[in-house]
């Protein structure tokens, strides 16, 4: 019997990738400090306001700005010997003076910075532990027939492997003899096993079920999918690695130009016969005022609070880069299984071809019976169907499968057998061979019962929406003004049924994870700046490619969660257009406080070189800029910011 209801070993299932322990956070020098400048921080204004001598807090913030800023100190000496100017530099250098502020912002710093360290180690952990999906060893039979366990990646174009029940496949080949199913959801997203004979590829690092196949070995083991995986997401890594807020794109500039009009401000009086202490205090002010304090706070506290919130509601986003790159998102692009889907097969439809002999209660009953000692995930689902409705199972006296064929049992005498309609209904005008048909056109896997070799019922099953997958493309649609697209390892048939189902027009089937990173380029190649949402390994790759990357936090692999850019931590697809949302109004807010901090340091600036602008009122300026920006960033801390628009139909 060969069908999607197959006895598959107990060790079927597919363990989460990166289960190697992950980097300690404070095993890495940037957290180390960072920690150590923020508790510093924290003392210095507790003895600043707690009433404490000056010595005391200005000690305590002078030791916050080397642990916090020792290391941006160093890097813009550099770019100092390499003829460029590094804001963070800069930054700190006009800070000196009015501690309480410059402190704050090399807190900020240090911690961004430590934030970032953090993530990139973990992600490069889990890339790593991706190539523990292929197996270390691998049987090799010589020409003789012998067998002999050697190291998979010792593995040559042309050798032949065995692969037992269980065991993991040590190449990317070609069935030569066997059968059996072999989940491969970790390459192709695909949520059931798949049936593998002569002449059908087969991947590394994908778990074979109960039959033994012989397998040709078609690629070595740098060229396997698994290691194409491996290097695609450190390829894209490393590019998104290299994007920048907005604000950073102009700091260089805007450094430089401070510098120069300091020095200006300074030597164009004193040459021309100023006294040297007023020429000095006038440039030491427009240091002042010009720092680029208050334009950086514009930036970093509207995005943190939106950060903060849409924690609260569910999405952890990663960076504040992501949360302002969400929100000029023009076209989203989804993962079908786990992700618009909940991953796992449900009964859906139950037909008896006989009421008169066999309800359809009870063709569930010799169904769910017969895969009870099954752990196939249609099995469990039949299963799981027949418990929901309380029957009450037989006990199985025989049971019996075959790779790639089915289940046969034996239950109060009678043989029943449970599998394909392909293997067990080979005639095809039979009369059910019509419900068949019209059910495997729905996207359903298809399951026939047999009583004694006669076709008694036939069974439904199909991968559940999940709430709220409706509204959320509609949504995003209305957002965005594209429809978004469906990205899939699944087979067509099953993509087109779903999409047609969630209102998705642009449909692209059976992608491998290379496939889905040439998807998302050619949209991205169309000006588009695209977002994708997965879950699997096998989305890793186009999370790492694309503008941003949701993963969905509860099904999500490990390799996926650490790849992407934001995590949908309770897998509620509403939250997703929720966070774009914030994203631009976060956007918004960004722009309104770059407006008042330049306003303010344009005036203070005019201020200082036409007129005479006292240093105590120039501070003064500067930290009540620095305070509106940031009062009008934390805004987005309230939870008025993420207002639902909808709430998900039933499905």
């Amino acid at each position: 019997m060969s069908s999607p209801v197959l006895d598959r070993s107990r060790d079927a299932a597919v363990p989460d990738v990166g289960r190697a322990r992950p980097t300690s956070p404070f095993a890495l020098p940037e957290v180390r400090w960072a920690t150590v400048a923020t508790v510093l921080f924290a003392f210095g204004l507790a003895a600043q306001f707690g009433g404490a001598p000056a010595w005391v807090w200005w000690a305590l913030y002078l030791a916050c700005y080397v642990t916090g800023g020792w290391e941006p100190a160093l890097a813009g000496l550099r770019a100092l010997r390499e003829r460029t100017l590094d804001v963070d530099l800069l930054m700190i250098v006009a800070a000196i003076g009015q501690v309480l502020d410059g402190g704050l912002l090399i807190v900020i710093f240090a911690t961004s910075g430590a934030l970032e360290a953090v993530l990139t180690q973990r992600t490069a952990d889990s890339v790593r532990s991706l190539l523990d999906l292929a197996p270390e060893r691998a049987t090799v039979i010589a020409e003789s027939g012998a067998e002999t366990v050697v190291d998979a990646a010792t593995l040559s174009v042309g050798d032949m492997i065995r692969v037992r029940p269980g065991e993991r496949v040590g190449a990317d080949g070609q069935v030569v003899s066997g059968a059996s199913d072999v989940d491969q959801a970790s390459i192709t997203g695909e949520p059931l096993p798949i049936a593998k004979q002569a002449g059908d590829e087969v991947f590394a690092g994908t778990l074979n079920g109960t039959g033994v196949l012989r397998v040709r070995v078609d690629r070595a083991a740098a060229d396997t999918v698994v290691a194409r995986i491996v290097a695609m997401v450190a390829e894209a890594s490393a590019t998104k690695a290299k994007a920048q807020l907005f604000i950073e794109k102009v700091e260089q500039y805007y450094s430089v130009g401070v510098v120069v009009a300091t020095l200006a401000v300074f030597f164009v009086p004193f040459a021309f016969g100023a006294a040297l202490q007023p020429a000095l205090l006038r440039a030491m002010t427009f240091m002042i005022v010009a720092s680029p304090c208050a334009v950086v706070l514009a930036t970093m506290p509207p995005l943190l609070a939106a950060m903060a919130t849409a924690g609260r509601n569910g999405v952890l986003v990663k960076s504040a880069l992501v949360m302002e790159q969400l929100g000029s998102v023009t076209a989203v692009a989804f993962d079908k299984t786990g992700t618009l889907t909940q991953g796992t097969p449900r009964l859906s439809d139950v037909q008896a071809l006989d009421e008169s002999r066999y309800s359809t209660d009870i063709v569930l009953t010799l169904a769910a019976a017969a895969e009870h000692p099954s752990e196939h995930p249609l099995a469990q689902a039949i299963v799981a169907a027949a418990r929901d409705r309380r029957l009450h199972l037989p006990t199985v006296e025989e049971f019996d499968s075959a790779p790639g064929r089915g289940v046969r049992a034996t239950i109060d005498g009678h043989e029943i057998e449970v599998g394909s309609p392909k293997h067990l209904l080979p005639d095809p005008d039979a009369p059910v061979a019509a419900a068949v048909a019209e059910w495997e056109a729905a996207g359903k896997t298809v399951v026939i019962v047999l009583v004694d070799n006669v076709a008694v019922g036939i069974l439904a099953l199909a991968d559940q929406l999940r709430p709220g997958a409706v509204d959320t493309v509609a949504e995003l649609t209305r957002l965005t003004g594209l429809a978004p697209v469906l990205l899939t390892g699944d087979n067509s048939r099953a993509a087109t049924t779903l999409a047609t189902e969630v209102g998705i027009a642009d449909v692209r089937a059976d992608l491998l994870p290379q496939d889905k990173v040439n998807a998302v380029r050619d949209l991205e190649n169309t000006g588009l700046r695209v977002l994708i949402v997965g879950d699997g390994v096998n989305d890793a790759p186009a999370l790492a490619a694309a503008h941003t990357g949701i993963a969905m936090g509860r099904a999500g692999s490990d390799l996926a969660l650490e790849t992407a850019d934001a995590v949908i931590v309770r897998d509620e697809l509403a939250t997703l257009p929720e966070v774009i949302a914030l994203s631009r109004r976060a956007r918004r807010i960004v722009i309104a406080n770059l407006t008042i901090a330049a306003t303010f340091i344009t005036v203070l600036v005019l201020w200082d070189l036409l007129g005479h602008l006292p240093l105590p009122l120039g501070v003064a300026g500067h930290e009540g800029s620095t305070v509106i920006v940031g009062l009008n960033g934390m805004r987005l801390l309230t939870q008025r910011s993420w207002t639902p628009r909808h709430r998900p139909r039933r499905q």
